[in-house]
């Protein structure tokens, strides 16, 4: 009963912004941290960002190819967490997913088209 579901990904110049959500249904979402990927064509599918539960207070990775431009965040009202992009590169250009490790089973979202031209 697991579901993850993305969206707001969509065509954007380079140097624009997106944001993007994926709403989890299906388990207690405040109690497991959460994962952006992304997928370019003949890539490996590589993390983005990762964002813990609040147990500990939240704790926060990027990639280094999207520090000082992504931020990930959450809102366990909401059961949703967010991946906010800015200065968007064409290699950006990707399927982003979220994912969620739940009793050491990874959950997937559907994934959602991110492409940035001019």
């Amino acid at each position: 009963q697991v579901q993850l579901v993305e969206s707001g990904g969509g065509l954007v110049q380079p140097g624009g912004s997106l944001r993007l959500s994926c709403a989890a249904s299906g388990f207690t979402f405040s109690s497991y941290a959460m994962s952006w990927y992304r997928q370019a064509p003949g890539k490996e599918r590589e993390l983005v960002a990762t964002i813990s539960n609040y147990n500990y207070g939240i704790r926060i990775s990027y990639a280094d190819s999207v520090k000082g431009r992504f931020t990930i965040s959450r809102d366990n009202f909401k059961n949703t967490v967010y991946l906010q992009m800015n200065s968007l590169k064409p290699e950006d250009t990707a399927v982003y997913y979220c994912k969620a490790v739940i009793r050491f089973e990874d959950y997937w979202g559907q994934g959602t088209q991110v492409t940035v031209s001019s």
